[in-house]
């Protein structure tokens, strides 16, 4: 069953909706009702993070590492002969 309450419903309407959610509360395995308690807290603590007006600043956010040129200098090398034409080509080039 789904229901949309409108702000001016809620308050004559709490009693009942905490009512039929104690109803279905109650007809739920022991399983599923630890997993609605968790997500109902998760709900809760969500909620009173945004009320509670925090705001995030650049200092919470971690910086980004750049890399650094030349770090690799002296591993990579290549032989002198490296533009020379190869040898197995050369009767296709003359």
């Amino acid at each position: 069953m789904q229901q949309t309450i409108t702000k001016d419903q809620e308050s004559s309407t709490n009693l009942s909706l905490d009512d039929e959610v104690l109803k279905i509360f109650a007809k739920m395995p022991d399983a599923l009702k630890i997993e609605v308690l968790h997500y109902a807290e998760y709900l809760l603590s969500k909620g009173t993070e945004k009320s509670s007006g925090v705001a995030i600043t650049s200092d919470d956010i971690p910086k980004k590492k750049y890399r650094q040129a030349g770090t690799m200098k002296g591993l990579i090398v290549m032989s002198d002969d490296f533009d020379e034409p190869l040898t197995e080509m050369q009767e296709y080039m003359y």
